[in-house]
């Protein structure tokens, strides 16, 4: 019988069998419609040569030879070679202009990715000047593009800024985004081969603009797989993870089989810096199987088969890596790539030095170290040529502007007189409309200082009100307590009454004491409230705190009529809010509670979580109240004093208060009452974990 452990190493066995059986499929599907729309080619090639008027030499056969020889890009070079060379020779027999730059710059590239830059470079340039002569830019903007990428390639950063920067303007003119497009990807590369990963970042922003007015999935996925790329270098694995992924499902989608080979490249590049070997081999896997169908792009093989060795090495397979590597090192060499050299070179040293090859270690290291000295001293330089190159670029460029701008100075000439008519036209037309704008403007500051008047006596009139409500408030509610309090003073001073029948009306005496303290408080709140305004200051604040001091300070009013104050909070809820103006709420509603529950009665508090807000509840068993009362209640017009069970007098302020308090906190207040059996008061208040600038 299996283990519990063999029986799981086996289900992983069987589950990776599938996904690599299924990810096979994904790749060999694409790369078969890919031969399909090459072979689509070919037929209507092959349907064109077998019509009797048939002539080799016509533009319809020569323009349909140059699409095919396209599509045999990165899949068959020699396919390139034939067909372009035949372009060439029926061009330059009918002397057709288009078709002699194409089949140079198919020629050039074939040359330049055989490593042959002796014979490439002179075709390259024999094609831009015929596109130059035949002032067909798009044929200059592409011819342009080729060259600055292999210019890179070369390390010759300064020579492939040039010709970007150039290729941008040449892109402009004739509104070519796509082009445009990739001349900015090309800068952002430069950049990114030096680590420059902010300015490579910059240039990425202005590639991702135009490409989201090019509305293309395919040219978005091409600069995502190289923003990929870059992230990687930066070791920022997680935009790196997330590009590549949308890279390669729109590569898939669409069938693009030579930048699906460079996508998986990428990501197993990725998996390899997080030294992640088992995932970054099936990635290279499914790219190097995408290169054994006939894909043909050197530059990236080389990156993958030096990607393989150090996989290899991580997983302790050094002659798989040795093989890698050194295949790497031979392709390398073939098309002078420096930088492959140098990454091959130093793969190799490692493995020979694990292995305790001390000779050949030495041999790979010397050649490592020189190759990467070159390399950064002329990065180095390239790195200063940059800006200098940008400059340079710049100040010819407005040389040109300023060219033009003396060539024009002598056509305004011309029109300087029709300007001054139209001056002189234009001055009384502007005096006519000053004088309307003029009386516009009066009726319009009249209109606002009329508005502004009528505003001011609204105000007034509320401050009238107001003014006239606390009087109201401090002559009924305040006059009656404190002249009980000096009439029972004066009795007592003029000896009509003994001390010990004073002393015996002393807790009625505390009991007014502490009722016209509490009044007195909620007037003052109210009044600043409603004459200056009340500025809210928000903070994390402890509702527990608030809710327990309360209850301490109203304990010995709740204990004369035998009421209990049961606090049910959770532990510790914190809310985000003005913590006088919460300690008023809390401390007016507990004093309500009591005021309307008669003896032995019950009080209790509760906080419950509402997404991002607390809702508090007042509860008590007092004598409740009917609806009509309840829609008066929270109104700013009430003022009624209301009496409790034992007479307790109110001045109507206390509701009033809790609603303006609470709204000023973002929160909401409201009642649910049944007579004779109880009222609970509800409000709401931010929790602390939302930070709120500024309350209201």
């Amino acid at each position: 019988m299996l283990s519990e452990k063999n029986f799981i190493h086996k289900y992983k066995s069987l589950l990776i069998s599938l996904v690599v059986y299924s990810c096979t499929l994904l790749v060999f599907t694409p790369l078969t419609a890919q031969f399909n729309k090459r072979d689509s080619l070919a037929f209507k090639l092959q349907r064109l040569e077998s019509t009797e008027r048939f002539n080799p030499k016509d533009t319809s056969h020569i323009n349909l030879l140059i699409k095919l020889a396209k599509s045999y890009r990165y899949l068959d070079s020699d396919s390139i070679y034939s067909i372009a060379s035949r372009v060439l020779k029926y061009s330059e027999t009918i002397d057709y202009d288009y078709g002699k730059v194409k089949g140079l710059d198919a020629l050039a590239e074939y040359y330049y990715n055989k490593g042959n830059r002796k014979k490439a470079m002179p075709l390259f340039q024999e094609a831009l000047q015929l596109a130059k002569d035949m002032e067909n830019i798009e044929c200059e903007v592409s011819i342009i593009n080729t060259l600055a990428q292999n210019y890179s390639f070369e390390g010759n950063y300064a020579e492939a800024l040039n010709l970007n920067l150039k290729g941008i303007d040449l892109a402009r003119q004739i509104n070519q985004q796509q082009m445009l497009s990739i001349f900015n990807e090309n800068i952002a590369s430069l950049y990114a081969d030096q680590k420059d990963f902010k300015n490579a970042l910059i240039f990425y922003d202005t590639v991702q603009k135009i490409n989201h007015r090019l509305g293309n999935e395919v040219v978005d996925a091409e600069t995502q797989s190289n923003m990929a790329s870059l992230y990687k270098d930066a070791k920022d694995f997680k935009n790196a993870m997330f590009n590549i992924n949308r890279s390669i499902n729109t590569f898939e989608k669409h069938e693009i089989i030579d930048w699906l080979a460079y996508a998986y490249e990428v990501k197993g590049d990725i998996y390899l810096e997080q030294q992640k070997y088992q995932w970054a081999l099936y990635w290279y896997d499914q790219s190097n199987m995408l290169f054994k169908n006939q894909i043909e792009d050197d530059r990236i093989k080389i990156q993958l088969l030096n990607g393989m060795a150090k996989v290899y090495l991580g997983l302790e397979k050094d002659s798989l890596s040795m093989v890698y590597a050194q295949e790497g090192l031979g392709l390398s060499s073939k098309i002078k790539s420096l930088q492959g050299q140098i990454d091959c070179s130093e793969t190799l040293y490692k493995l020979n030095k694990k292995n305790g090859d001390d000779s050949n270690a030495l041999a790979y290291l010397e050649a490592f170290k020189k190759l990467s000295d070159s390399l950064s001293r002329d990065k180095n330089k390239q790195s200063l040529s940059l800006l200098e190159t940008k400059l340079h670029y710049e100040q010819e460029k407005q040389e040109l502007i300023e060219a033009n701008e003396e060539a024009l100075a002598k056509q305004r000439n011309y029109i300087y007189f029709s300007v001054i008519i139209l001056l002189i036209l234009s001055i009384i037309t502007f005096v006519i409309r000053r004088s309307e704008g003029i009386q516009k403007k009066l009726n319009k500051e009249l209109k606002e200082k009329s508005q502004a008047v009528t505003e001011r006596e609204a105000e007034l009139h509320e401050i009238n009100k107001t003014k006239t409500k606390l009087f109201s408030i401090i002559g009924h509610d305040l006059r009656g307590p404190i002249g009980a309090l000096q009439g029972l003073l004066k009795l007592f001073t003029d000896g009509e009454i003994s001390k010990d029948e004073f002393l015996s009306f002393i807790p009625k005496l505390k009991t007014d004491v502490e009722n016209i303290s509490f009044t007195l408080n909620n007037l003052l709140s109210w009044g600043q409230n409603q004459l200056n305004g009340v500025v809210t200051t928000p903070k994390r604040v402890s509702l527990d705190k608030i809710v327990t001091s309360n209850i301490q300070l109203l304990s010995e009013l709740a204990k004369s009529k035998s009421i209990k104050l049961i606090n049910q909070l959770p532990e510790n809820p914190l809310i985000w809010a003005d913590q006088n103006q919460m300690d008023i709420v809390v401390r007016n509603l507990l004093s309500n509670a009591i005021k309307f529950t008669p003896d032995n009665g019950l009080i209790t508090i509760e906080a419950e979580e509402k997404k991002d807000m607390w809702q508090v509840s007042v509860r008590d068993t007092g004598i409740g109240m009917n609806e009509e009362i309840q829609k008066k209640i929270f109104k700013d017009s009430t003022n009624v004093t209301t009496y409790g069970t034992n007479n307790e007098k109110g001045t109507g302020l206390g509701l009033s208060l809790c609603k303006e308090m609470v709204l000023k906190n973002k929160g909401k207040i409201w009642v649910e009452s049944i007579p004779r059996k109880g009222t609970t008061f509800f409000f709401t208040v931010p929790m602390a974990e939302k930070r709120y600038q500024k309350a209201s």
